[in-house]
């Protein structure tokens, strides 16, 4: 602790639960090894796309290995953690306030579940982007040694990308984050 009468480490502190999503299941026919390969299919291979851009390096190669490998029927809620404190943060200290709270990391494969769901993806409080946090050597490293972040951005006039953050860049209050967390965990 830093010396706050807090439960929680300072960190925590620094952000809020704003927006319940509610509960997201994995579709049955959810495949781990094609599974961004296939949305990618379905939201930027026809005449119309879903978003304004994407970016190619969200594959199923640079993210095979999330921290959690999804089945066919599993259930999470999902809330949007918003950044409370004017300034920046770290995502480590993102990542702490998800540890205080159980999250799950879903990573890319967690980002792309919630856009599909339809009921969710309208209900994105708009003007801010969403991360979707792994564990720091589980993410996609490029060549430079930074690791990359999935995130959703929800502008304001209705466009939608999908790309990457560094994992070591910080954080202002317009960057939000999922939580993820396991139905069945009490």
């Amino acid at each position: 602790m830093s010396g706050t009468s807090s439960d929680f480490p300072v960190s925590s502190q620094k952000f809020e639960i704003f927006k319940n999503l509610g509960i997201l299941t994995v579709p049955a026919s959810y495949i781990h090894k094609t599974r961004l390969a296939d949305f990618y299919k379905r939201h930027q291979g026809g005449k119309r796309k879903s978003f304004y851009y994407y970016d190619s390096d969200i594959n199923d190669q640079n993210f095979a290995n999330p921290s959690r490998i999804l089945k066919p029927g599993e259930k999470f809620q999902v809330d949007v953690v918003r950044q409370v404190f004017r300034g920046e943060t770290t995502s480590e200290e993102r990542m702490a306030f998800l540890a205080v709270h159980r999250g799950i990391y879903l990573g890319a494969q967690g980002a792309s579940l919630v856009f599909d769901d339809q009921k969710m993806r309208t209900d994105l409080p708009k003007g801010k982007w969403y991360s979707s946090f792994d564990e720091k050597d589980r993410l996609w490293q490029v060549t430079n040694g930074r690791r990359r972040v999935p995130c959703i951005h929800a502008y304001s006039d209705g466009d939608f990308y999908f790309s990457l953050g560094f994992f070591e860049s910080v954080c202002g209050d317009h960057v939000c984050f999922f939580l993820f967390r396991d139905c069945s965990q009490k």
